[in-house]
């Protein structure tokens, strides 16, 4: 007889919006035919890039600030069992309640849960992207609950029934004229004569969510920071509809991932100056609050936090890509990644788009899960990213090691070997002999026969084809250089193996000012 101890084998990949319902080049290729959606990206993106390139040159030791923050996270990440034993348990001392959830159902169960016991029928929420990473919204509604989103970005991707397409912006990829139709069409008494400036837009949704946030007996929230020293929990926000939501209703749920916590209070100062800068371009920002379990008379009354795990045990397992688990979710990488400011955040699938959804849904739901395996191709390897991250997420490398588990995952699997790998096997063959390189060599006159007269390779077939859809190769030379040096060499009357050719090595003549020690 065997006893179950309650602990699941690793890895436990996540579930619920971190897949992606077709490959990345297929839905890409789609959107990059979308001129507005283009040119709405452009804009937005440069400007909150130029914003925060403003505030970061005006700290002497930003440098020093990422480092800190990167170390911090690296510590996290080290004793994560040991910080959410402690963070409970001063979490539940102040009155709070945990909720241990291992992946997305569990954890819309328990949020369903929680809001059937009050009665009620409706939460307001704070924008929050562990609770669209578990489809909470949609699942609320199957249960006769619902959820109306708060801050004013994901207001406007819920009134229009799409999906948000940044961390920062959900409506980035939304312009002020759209956002004008969506309200007439979808928002309840708005004005007939809406006019498309931002301030008036903001004052309809204002007047809009204002009832909710009134009437509203439950709100569900994310966090930024969880203290583990304190059992206290953080939310940074920019438009205070988040406070509305932390004060007054009866009952708080948050739902919170568990790679979120910070060791102490001290550390916090660090992450304060990090992610308002890196986020929105904001020396501080605007609305920071903070909350340690209940205070009788104070707010709300039923305090429930739900540790979300979803996969992250299994990206901590990742010794190379763990670190993706370090993302305060600023958005800095995408407003400075290439692709991701051409193709929109849609084109990623998941609920975390851009670099970082690159390397992060993958980690969540494994490699070998067909909807997520082409997301690490997503990248330019170009290193923006890495140099935006503040707290240094080496996205680059992550997406080589992600490309390679994923090319051995698909080897394993198949029982033929596949183009690359019959050309890698020659390409080793050929490069690990100077006599069988220089065999190979020979068929350099069959390639300039197939360039043609214009001496251009326009077309090659199998895996390569995928080369020459969009550039030309040129006609291989006429001789290979080793061909040529041998000859050159020769006519000059040189021998093989005399110094300075390939065979020997350069030579190296020691200046007379150097004084070398005999062997």
């Amino acid at each position: 007889m065997t006893t179950f101890l309650g602990m699941p084998a690793l890895p436990a990949f996540g579930s619920g919006n971190l897949f992606a319902g077709e490959s990345f080049p297929t839905a890409a290729h789609r959107e990059l035919g979308n001129a507005q959606l283009r040119a709405n990206l452009g804009h937005a993106t440069h400007t909150i890039r130029d914003k925060r390139q403003a505030v970061v040159s005006e700290l002497p030791d930003w440098e020093e600030l990422r480092d800190a923050g990167s170390a911090i996270k690296q510590a996290v990440m080290a004793r994560l069992p040991e910080l959410l034993e402690e963070f409970e348990t001063n979490f539940t001392a102040r009155g709070g309640v945990i909720h241990w959830a291992r992946d997305a159902g569990e954890a819309n169960e328990i949020v369903a849960g929680l809001v059937r016991d009050t009665g009620e029928t409706e939460v307001v929420k704070i924008k929050s992207m562990a609770t669209q990473e578990i489809g909470l919204n949609e699942y609320l509604e199957e249960q006769g609950i619902g959820a109306f989103e708060t801050d004013l970005a994901e207001l406007i991707v819920q009134l229009d029934h799409d999906k948000p397409s940044h961390i920062l912006v959900p409506a980035i990829h939304k312009n002020r004229t759209e956002i004008r139709d969506i309200f007439l069409r979808e928002m309840p008494g708005a004005d007939p004569a809406l006019t498309d400036d931002p301030s008036v837009l903001a004052m309809a949704a204002r007047e809009h969510l204002r009832r909710k946030f009134l009437t509203a007996k439950v709100a569900v929230s994310g966090a930024n920071f969880a203290l583990a020293d304190s059992g206290t929990l953080a939310v940074v926000e920019s438009e205070g509809n988040g406070r509305m939501c932390l004060t007054l209703p009866e009952t708080l749920i948050t739902v919170m991932g568990i790679e979120k916590l910070l060791p102490t209070w001290q550390d916090l100062e660090v992450f304060m100056q990090l992610l308002p800068r890196s986020s929105t371009g904001e020396r501080m920002n605007p609305y920071t609050s903070l909350w340690t379990g209940v205070t009788e008379g104070d707010g709300p009354q039923n305090v429930h936090l739900v540790l979300l795990d979803n996969g992250r045990s299994a990206a901590l397992a990742d010794e190379m890509g763990r670190s993706a688990l370090h993302c305060i979710r600023c958005s800095a990488c995408m407003n400075v990644c290439p692709v991701y400011e051409r193709t929109g955040g849609h084109a990623y699938g998941s609920t975390y788009p851009g670099p970082i959804g690159a390397i992060l849904s993958p980690l969540l739901t494994g490699i070998e899960a067909e909807e997520n395996n082409s997301l690490p191709y997503a990248s330019s390897l170009c290193g923006a990213c890495y140099d935006a991250c503040p707290v240094k997420i080496n996205i680059p490398d992550i997406l080589v090691h992600l490309r390679s588990v994923d090319v051995d995952s698909k080897r394993g699997k198949k029982k033929v070997p596949s183009q690359m790998d019959v050309g890698m096997k020659a390409a080793s063959w050929a490069l690990s002999s100077g006599k069988r390189l220089g065999l190979v060599e020979k068929g350099l006159p069959l390639g300039r026969l197939a360039a043609g007269p214009d001496r251009k390779i326009t077309k090659l077939p199998g895996i390569a084809a995928g080369w020459t859809q969009s550039r030309d190769i040129p006609a291989p030379p006429a001789q290979s250089f080793r061909d040529w040096w041998a000859k050159e060499h020769r006519d000059a009357g040189g021998a093989p193996g005399t110094p300075g050719t390939p065979e020997a090595g350069p030579s190296r003549t020691p200046s007379p000012d150097t004084k070398e020690t005999p062997q």
